[in-house]
């Protein structure tokens, strides 16, 4: 396993505030305005490739960034969420290693249910079955959202792939007709992944217990990025949803997750089963499971059962498989 990304220093996140506009601005000015030597600006910008973005430096003129740089704001975010305000408890930070380690360490320490925290760079976000997810600067949403159920672990069956739904939900909102889902918990478009899904659990198989949901979203991806990724991916930007509406969409994505986790906490994932059945990209297609012990099951894919375990003919008759290390593809 490689290590992580060393974190970004507080100054060159600073210094990309200033820059942000796309403007060129000089070493000097800067220097004066946080008050530090200007090899220390030049230091403090040399991690631009890490985080995904293109700096220009010209004589006589300065650092220019190749496109500006758009960050979350969270007052407009909780303007936008409109009704969902009550429900949620938004924190914005500039760096992670993951979004959802860190709120997982917040859960036994009494972190209100709604916690939200956005990150505006992970250096080491995590995916489904180790994968490691990666984004660029002002190119994504990576977020985690902390919900408490009274409900035990036992009884959270599906909710992974309720999270689908409420941000299928969401981008349909935006006006992103296209999305559709993979089971168990891809978010997709037409040519590539746009979304991956992790929930982390914790607490006692009766309840009370408590998930971490975390969620990373391609709002466009650099061609340096998409060198890093072993699967077709795709972005909103290719569905005409720009940079400078990340809050938009943040703000879509919490208010229909509030709304779809107060439903499941009622109902569980039986009342979103034919929803979901009808986001899914493979429904009733030919397919193959690649199992963790190397062995690969072929069959028509026939749906998902209220507990979100994926239906399938094979030539065994009918057949359930829960998600794990399991890998559903089309054939």
């Amino acid at each position: 396993m490689s290590l992580p990304v060393p974190l970004i220093k507080p100054l060159t996140f600073a210094l990309l505030r200033v820059l942000a506009d796309g403007e060129f601005h000089s070493g000097e000015s800067m220097a004066r305005q946080f008050d530090v030597a200007r090899t220390t600006i030049h230091s403090a910008l040399q991690s631009m490739g890490e985080l995904g973005l293109v700096l220009h430096r010209v004589r006589g003129r300065g650092y220019q960034l190749a496109k500006p740089l758009y960050w979350l704001d969270a007052a407009e975010i909780q303007r936008l969420l409109g009704e969902a305000q009550g429900a949620l408890h938004l924190e914005i930070v500039d760096q992670s290693m993951s979004s959802n380690a860190m709120l997982l360490q917040r859960v036994a320490s009494g972190a209100l249910s709604g916690s939200v925290l956005a990150v505006e760079w992970q250096s080491a976000g995590r995916g489904r079955m180790g994968r490691q997810w990666h984004s660029g600067l002002g190119d994504a949403l990576t977020f985690s959202l902390l919900w408490r159920f009274e409900r035990g672990l036992a009884a959270l069956s599906g909710l992974s792939l309720a999270v689908g739904v409420a941000v299928v939900r969401a981008l349909r909102e935006l006006g992103v007709t296209q999305a559709g889902l993979k089971w168990p918990n891809d978010v997709l478009l037409p040519d590539g992944k746009l979304a991956g899904i992790l929930l982390e659990a914790h607490g006692d198989m009766l309840g009370p217990s408590a998930v971490v949901i975390g969620i990373g979203m391609n709002l466009s991806q650099p061609t340096a990025l998409r060198t890093k990724v072993d699967q077709p991916i795709s972005d909103l930007l290719t569905q005409g949803v720009a940079l400078k509406d990340r809050n938009q969409v943040l703000a879509l994505l919490l208010k229909h997750l509030a709304v779809m986790l107060k439903q499941f906490s009622v109902e569980g994932f039986a009342g979103l089963r034919a929803e979901w059945e009808s986001y899914h990209r493979l429904q009733h297609c030919d397919a193959r499971l690649f199992m963790p012990n190397g062995q690969v099951v072929e069959g028509v894919v026939l749906g998902i059962n209220n507990e979100g375990a994926l239906r399938m003919r094979t030539a065994h008759g009918e057949q359930l498989f829960n998600a794990g290390d399991i890998s559903l593809r089309s054939a």
